[in-house]
């Protein structure tokens, strides 16, 4: 494995930015940026999706005392449907960093796209959260808040197995709401039952 670098730009203060929930049928999507100190190492640390959750566990209180400044971004089911899915993870990410302290110079957006006439100087790095140590870090924290408010969520909708799926379109997903109707946690624009040619995604 490929070990993560520390930077894009030396000197100046970079924030990493993902989000998490993208491809969920309900629930937020969650952000994250994260500012790390040039010489923040972790033998675990990478992209959220080639971890376990229990490594992704660990390393968030890691990566929340070493980091110079973090901030997580929920943005919600009704936001997601008014500007859609692309946009909203994108302004979830922005929100994000400009809550950080200090502000950062620039952002390392995992994708690639970057919002036009953001307040920030932006970077698309396509499979970024392998690359940088800051975007790999903003995935951890976005998947595991995110992860943790929808297993909260499971308390109230059992019988949607937020607890297993956190909003995935899974097939036992929509087959709880052909049975049981969608709640005001779905996003009633996306295709919450599915069709046999819809591909699947994953975070």
């Amino acid at each position: 494995m490929a070990e993560l670098l520390p930077f894009r730009t030396q000197g100046i203060v970079e924030a990493g930015c993902d989000e998490a929930g993208r491809g969920c049928l309900a629930g937020p999507v969650v952000a994250a940026a994260v500012i790390l100190p040039a010489d923040f190492s972790h033998p675990l640390l990478n992209d959220s999706k080639k971890l376990t959750s229990k490594q992704r566990d660990l390393l968030r209180p890691i990566i929340e005392g070493a980091a110079i400044s973090y901030h997580v971004c929920f943005v919600s089911e009704r936001e997601i449907e008014s500007i859609n899915i692309l946009q909203a993870s994108l302004k979830g990410m922005y929100r994000a960093a400009a809550e950080l302290q200090p502000l950062p110079h620039e952002l390392l957006i995992d994708g690639n796209k970057i919002l036009k006439n953001g307040q920030f100087i932006a970077h698309a790095i396509i499979k970024g959260d392998g690359i940088y140590q800051s975007i790999a870090a903003a995935s951890v924290l976005a998947k595991t808040y995110r992860d943790e408010y929808m297993e909260q969520l499971h308390e109230q909708f059992p019988m949607y197995q937020w607890i297993e799926n956190k909003g995935y379109p899974t097939i036992s997903h929509r087959k709880a709401i052909q049975q049981f109707g969608a709640c005001e946690h779905h996003r009633q624009t996306f295709n919450l039952l599915g069709s046999e040619q819809l591909t699947l995604q994953f975070d």
